[in-house]
């Protein structure tokens, strides 16, 4: 259905609130579509290579992200400056900051995303799941929203049964988590969570739902135009993490019957036309050993594993992303929308995986990265750069697109044997004893796979 007060705009310029390999990402898109685009940048990132392909370049301040790429006030002042029409937030940082998206629109700048009232009530876990609910999008059991304290928790949790998994009602990336197993862990857990989700969100509320047990984290990509237009480019498994943190990605998932697929994908869509949501968004769910799923979250940026869709739907989702927030309709129809293969997505990060993944942050001096038919690497790195302390470890995202599963795995044990880098350490050794374990290959994991490997 159309809205009449949809205006179409037309795009010339785009400042990119980001940095890292989502900045170049986003400056290449915005390349082929023939905008112009503006980077910004902290002195950390001053000589990062990536800058040089954008028309303008912007320093926002020092290299703490709470004094650049935090800083609001400083993204849209340097957006005024370059006289762009639009900011694309990319993910992290500001990416799902409804207050960014308000002032960026009131200052007459276009934000590549959704609304802010979209962005609060999906970006809040308690309400969106309380809207689940209101479309009858299954939720996995626990308090009807936040729990205000620890005698309204006991009582919840005797009721349901242990063990419990204690979430942050704002925010994500694993903070603010915290598993109780019976009631005497249960008070000091609420406790940790409360004072982690406060210290990463400056909110530190609070809500508990059962802990399902050695589930699969299944997740649907969407998108929305301004139009009333809701298609979704099916599945990605995410099972394999630590700590809440993906490490590897796959579409379609090897784990979920086609009957358990349409009706995913069928939930997820339902749930975005519900908060009459518009833009890229996932939709998040877990899968029980029996296949039933339940909502997790809504994530209403661009994310992290994007290219894994994307190599299986030949759809550019930032290019989709830009059209969208210009006033443009879908031209994308369900059912022309295709599965081709199996794509899977690995993270290199900057880590010592046999030392608790401490950070090794340093100059790249050697980096030889793989190549080859169907091979996509996703990175702002190369020899010379250094990765620094202040930021993120992501060093890119390398991912395989071949006609079956079998031959995607294969396809990625070669490339992780041919991938270099040094000295700094990086995630690349623990990838390759992850697809070399008979459970991956069988995909017979959950999200708890990773931390039993490393016990071993």
């Amino acid at each position: 259905m159309s809205s009449p007060a949809v205006k179409k705009r037309v795009f010339s310029k785009v400042l990119v609130a980001n940095r890292g390999e989502i900045a170049l990402r986003i400056i290449r898109a915005c390349r082929e579509m023939g905008l112009q685009t503006v980077a910004v940048f902290s002195e950390a990132d001053r000589d990062a290579p990536y800058l040089k392909l954008a028309d303008e370049a912007i320093c926002i301040g020092p290299a703490p992200g709470v004094q650049s790429y935090l800083r609001a006030d400083r993204i849209i002042a340097a957006a005024e400056i370059a006289n762009v029409d639009a900011i694309h937030p990319g993910y992290g940082f500001l990416a799902e900051n409804a207050n960014f998206a308000e002032q960026c629109r009131a200052s007459k700048i276009e934000f590549i995303g959704p609304s802010a009232e979209s962005i609060r009530l999906l970006g809040d876990k308690a309400a969106a799941k309380k809207l689940a609910k209101k479309t009858r999008v299954k939720t996995v059991p626990g308090s009807e929203g936040v729990v205000e304290d620890d005698e309204e928790a006991s009582k919840i949790c005797a009721e349901m049964g242990y063990p419990v998994m204690i979430k942050a009602a704002a925010g994500g990336g694993g903070r603010g988590m915290r598993i109780a197993h019976n009631e005497v862990t249960l008070r000091t857990q609420i406790r940790n969570a409360r004072t982690e989700a406060e210290s990463a969100f400056k909110d530190g509320r609070v809500y508990i739902e059962k802990l399902i047990e050695q589930p699969r984290h299944v997740e649907v990509q969407i998108l929305a135009d301004q139009h009333g237009n809701v298609v979704h480019l099916w599945e990605r498994d995410c099972s394999l993490q630590r700590r809440h943190q993906k490490l590897v990605e796959e579409s379609p998932s090897p784990a979920i019957s086609e009957k358990t697929r349409e009706a995913l994908c069928s939930a997820a869509v339902k749930l975005v036309a519900a908060a009459s949501y518009f833009s890229a968004g996932t939709v998040e769910f877990i899968v029980d050993k029996t296949g039933e799923f339940y909502f997790l979250e809504v994530n209403t940026r661009i994310q992290v594993e994007h290219p894994v869709t994307e190599l299986v739907t030949g759809v550019d989702l930032i290019k989709w992303m830009v059209r969208i927030a210009a006033g443009e309709k879908l031209t994308l129809r369900q059912k022309d929308i295709p599965r081709n293969g199996h794509a899977i997505e690995v993270r290199i990060n900057a880590e010592d995986t046999e030392n608790n993944f401490r950070p090794s942050p340093g100059k790249i001096l050697e980096f030889r990265p793989p190549g080859g038919f169907g091979v996509r690497f996703d990175s702002h790195a190369s020899a010379g750069y250094t990765i620094g302390p202040n930021y993120d470890s992501l060093v890119g995202k390398l991912l395989v697109h071949r006609p079956t599963r079998d031959e995607a795995i294969k396809a990625m044990r070669r490339c992780l044997d041919e991938f270099h880098i040094a000295p700094i350490k990086t995630t690349i050794p623990l990838l390759r004893r992850i697809f070399s374990t008979a459970e991956f290959a069988s995909s017979k994991i959950d999200t708890g796979f990773i931390e039993r490997l490393l016990q071993k």
